[in-house]
């Protein structure tokens, strides 16, 4: 992947823009059919601008209006916010207390800094593949849980750009829903508790919940080759005892003396699970096999960011922003693929830019006579970009009647 340098960014940005951005896709999915009357017009943009200058409060018209400021302010960054009772734009002019956030998707937002104190690999805003099936667990977890549990049918996930994921749920009924239910669902899908100062953030007891069983299940499949090939979390003895820190007192001295015996994760993690199990220790209720469960969670469970899902009127980060610091595209992530999904070849703006600068000069050569040959540069810029990526939404609009609904048929990024 070719590097970026942020000094570039403003010139490419308004290559971006200009020319490679999804407008009529981005449109067609924030506008659900048109159904709801002035519901896009209704909806916050807000643009973070070079130099950190932030404005909020944005609304457009249409799609054309969307994109010819876009195109004027090339921004850093855009975020979505909540659709609301009068134009945004117009906020300053409505009386106090009458401006209000009415509805918006239930969005998610899982960052890779919030798992520094269970990952050896990296830190702070660093990944590598490593780390990165944190993300593809906290997926699978999470959508399951939206799809099985909640019955909720539209779900988009998306790349951050840099060391996390988002995601959208974006069913009619979830739109209108309150902050209240909105904080009882992150609830629900909360399992870590408890900041820094707090060792044993996981706590079970032998009514273990479906969800918490079926999230394990999901753990399962990826625990050994992450947490004890990868991650080595029993390498040594700084790192197990952290581990001992979660176990009852009963059994830190026989796990001690037998983790000293051994010498890789996967065969202390065995002698774990065996000590656990065995009929002396059963007896304890802090142990059993949701001790093991316990542990497993700690590490790999989804860690959520409260604030971000039980907002009505909280931005979030759009996608097909360009992260500032990586060049990289917020990319929606093709569910289907999440296991083969690899941040390291989403496409910087920089290599997409590129891209389009090569098309441009080969089609000029080629048609250097032709009258119209800037007007095909633009199709054939546009299809290179969709050998990158697909963005394909369909809407069924049911009629005046009734309402549109998102269907997500392909959300993907290619790794030509």
């Amino acid at each position: 992947m070719e590097l970026f340098d942020p000094a570039e960014l403003p010139e490419l940005l308004k290559l971006y823009y200009r020319r490679l951005f999804p407008y009529a896709q981005y449109y067609r999915w924030l506008n659900y059919g048109g159904v709801t009357k002035n519901y896009f017009q209704h909806r916050e943009f807000s643009f973070t601008l070079k130099d950190d200058i932030y404005i909020r409060y944005q609304s457009f018209n249409n799609q054309s209006d969307l994109e010819k400021e876009m195109q004027k302010m090339n921004p850093y960054k855009i975020d979505i916010g909540a659709v609301y009772s009068h134009r945004p734009s117009q906020h300053n002019t409505v009386k106090l207390g009458a401006f209000q956030a009415q509805e918006k998707e239930l969005v998610f937002d899982i960052d890779m800094t919030d798992y520094d104190d269970v990952r050896r690999c990296c830190s702070s805003a660093d990944i590598c593949s490593k780390c990165w099936t944190l993300m593809t667990m906290a997926m699978r977890i999470i959508d399951r849980a939206l799809k099985e549990d909640f019955g909720f049918k539209h779900r988009l996930w998306v790349y951050s750009g840099r060391r996390g994921v988002h995601c959208w749920v974006c069913d009619e009924s979830v739109r209108k829903l309150s902050s209240a239910v909105r904080s009882g669902i992150v609830e629900y899908l909360s399992l870590i508790k408890g900041g820094h100062d707090v060792k044993k953030k996981v706590h079970l007891n032998e009514k273990v919940h479906p969800f918490v069983r079926k999230s394990i299940n999901i753990i399962k499949k990826y625990f050994e080759e992450y947490a004890l090939v990868d991650q080595d979390i029993l390498e040594n003895k700084e790192n197990w005892d952290k581990i001992l820190a979660l176990v009852p007192e009963t059994v830190h001295d026989e796990l001690q003396k037998g983790f000293q015996r051994f010498h890789s994760s996967p065969q202390r993690w065995e002698y774990l699970r065996k000590v656990a199990s065995a009929p002396q220790n059963t007896k304890n209720d802090k142990c059993g096999p949701w001790l093991e469960w316990e542990i497993m969670l700690q590490y790999c469970f989804p860690r959520l960011d409260i604030n971000v899902s039980k907002g009505v009127n909280h931005l979030l980060k759009s996608p097909f922003s360009v992260h500032p610091k990586t060049g990289r595209i917020s990319v929606p992530i093709d569910f289907q693929k999440v296991d083969q999904f690899d941040p390291f070849v989403v496409p910087t703006i920089s290599a997409i830019c590129r891209e389009l600068d090569v098309v441009s000069t080969t089609e000029k050569e080629k048609e250097e006579n032709e009258t119209d040959s800037r007007h095909r540069v633009r199709a054939l810029g546009r299809q290179r970009l969709e050998s990158i990526w697909e963005f394909k939404v369909s809407l069924v609009n049911k009629g005046s009647s009734g309402p549109s609904e998102l269907h997500r048929e392909t959300l993907s990024v290619s790794k030509n």
